[in-house]
């Protein structure tokens, strides 16, 4: 691959910050901003603080040594983003994990970019800075996702377009929020998976939630085990009083697009085919299922 053709990859991957940083304002008189650019500076790592705004409730502690390790032996790789302050010192607003690191890896400095910007874009550069890493948790994300709704009042097309997701992956994670707290934990920790959660959300009262979830978690059940327990407590009529008959082999592009279709809705899809010929079944708990649904195939 190209120079040029790695370049144009890496600013499509970043268009959700770039977006946010928009053109670089200089601010005359101090020094730190004159340097204000695309070319980072070494700026020592005590004068640095840490970002008021950040969202990130958890940093694997054995990651973020891993992490020291590697720039200890190969420096910090990627630059952070920094803002100068009127004291002279300079705020986070990106590159957390870096800047703790480099503390754990005994660097007296690290690369850093300047930006100009107001608490409000230092605060949703953050958010979305976070959103478009890979190992944020189902919670974190969903979190994220709610305090810009809240806070700058962006549509879930808004968001998606902003962090690089589609508008469906954004209400499944905002839905995550209807969990009881205890259950939230326990996604949070890893105990209960994405779907596992998405699951649990069939049931309307959080006593439900709970009690399914602990035994989820005591059976360990996976997520198809799951669906299916919570299905059977929600239509018991649909029980087979004899011996369940073994399924039938689904043909794997039936099940590719099966699988596509439950992860974009957030509820349960099933595909009947014979000979391209068959019907989709979509299945929804509640009436609010219902309607998402509607908004995510015919719009508002």
């Amino acid at each position: 691959m190209s120079i040029a053709a790695t370049d144009t990859k890496r600013r499509a991957l970043g268009k959700g910050l770039d977006s946010l940083l928009g053109a670089r304002v200089p601010t005359p008189a101090a020094p730190a901003v004159e340097q204000e650019g695309g070319k980072p500076r070494e700026i020592p790592l005590e004068q640095i603080d840490r970002n008021p705004f950040q969202t990130r409730t958890q940093i694997g502690e054995e990651q973020l040594a891993e992490l020291a390790e590697s720039i200890k032996a190969n420096g910090v790789v990627q630059p952070v983003l920094v803002r100068p302050l009127a004291n002279g010192r300079f705020q986070l607003i990106a590159g957390e994990r870096r800047w703790r690191a480099s503390q754990l890896a005994d660097k007296k400095t690290i690369p850093a970019i300047l930006r100009q910007v107001s608490d409000e874009q230092a605060m949703e550069i953050t958010i979305v800075e976070n959103l478009q890493r890979a190992d944020l948790n189902p919670m974190e994300q969903a979190r994220a996702f709610e305090r810009l709704s809240r806070e700058f009042h962006m549509t879930q097309e808004q968001m998606a377009q902003r962090t690089g997701k589609d508008r469906a992956t954004v209400a499944n994670f905002l839905r995550l929020l209807k969990l009881p707290s205890g259950v939230q934990g326990r996604v949070e920790s890893g105990e209960l998976s994405f779907g596992h959660a998405r699951a649990l959300l069939a049931f309307e009262h959080a006593e439900e939630m709970e009690k399914v979830a602990q035994r989820a978690i005591h059976l360990s059940l996976s997520v198809r085990q799951l669906e299916s327990y919570v299905q059977g407590l929600l239509h018991p009529e649909r029980k087979e009083k004899k011996e369940p008959k073994p399924e039938l082999p689904i043909d794997p592009n039936v099940k590719e697009a099966q699988d596509r279709l439950q992860r974009a809705l957030g509820l349960r899809v099933t595909i009947e085919d014979s000979n391209g010929r068959g019907r989709v079944i979509i299945e929804y708990a509640r009436l609010e299922d219902f309607d998402t649904l509607m908004e995510q195939i015919a719009g508002k």
